[in-house]
């Protein structure tokens, strides 16, 4: 099973990388950058230098092909401007889908952010962002030629993954690690049943494997 993953260097994509690759995933990572690719490397993953803002839909396409499933997880990141969490945030995860939708990729999985939302309103630099994924999220919903799961996780940490989460349409706000986070994107993509979820993902009591078998039998 080949997995291609838009943002590789991402600390979320790397972690999901090397979980994939052990377990026996051929994996690629987009990067943007040459320098990135040892990393990748070392993850398990193959790195492929395409930048996000600037291929066509094509370009993107060509490296999808032969995929069986697709995972955006790039992002502007905390230090850009309201004009890359559109052209990134946004314009690359609407890039990236119809890119598997040309590539007829159908699994395909989006890490969005808790309170992501076309209509959310406010100028500053982090109302733009949710502005943009919940344009991104909706862009994607709207595709009915892919098989996608929305995660959108509370707020990011870096301490140990736990194991234990809270997966569901609807958890109220509240921390995950990033380790915990690929482990549920892990999960998904073994899981076909997801398809047509949106979900948010913090902290909880439920075993990852448990909390994603749950949510798809709902």
């Amino acid at each position: 099973m080949r997995i291609v993953i838009a943002g590789g260097h991402g600390q979320i994509a790397r972690r999901l990388e090397r979980l994939l690759a052990t377990r026996g995933y051929e994996v690629a990572g987009i990067i943007r950058r040459e320098e990135q690719g040892d990393d990748l490397r070392e993850a398990g993953a193959e790195p492929v230098l395409l930048d996000l803002e600037s291929a066509t839909v094509e370009e993107v396409a060509a490296h999808l092909q032969g995929a069986d499933a697709a995972v955006f997880a790039a992002g502007a990141g905390p230090g850009s401007g309201a004009a890359r969490k559109n052209t990134v945030d946004k314009g690359a995860a609407v890039l990236f889908a119809d890119a598997a939708v040309r590539a007829r990729v159908r699994r395909f999985l989006v890490v969005s952010s808790m309170g992501a939302d076309p209509r959310h309103e406010g100028d500053e630099i982090f109302d733009v962002y949710l502005r943009a994924k919940g344009e991104a999220d909706a862009y994607v919903q709207g595709l009915d030629a892919l098989d996608w799961t929305i995660l959108r996780p509370g707020s990011l940490t870096d301490d140990a993954g736990t194991g234990l989460v809270r997966l569901e349409a609807h958890t109220g706000r509240g921390p995950i690690p990033r380790d915990d986070v690929a482990a549920v994107l892990a999960e998904l993509l073994e899981t076909p049943a997801t398809a047509g979820l949106t979900l948010e993902l913090v902290s909880g009591s439920t075993p990852v494997s448990v909390a994603v078998k749950s949510i798809a039998g709902n």
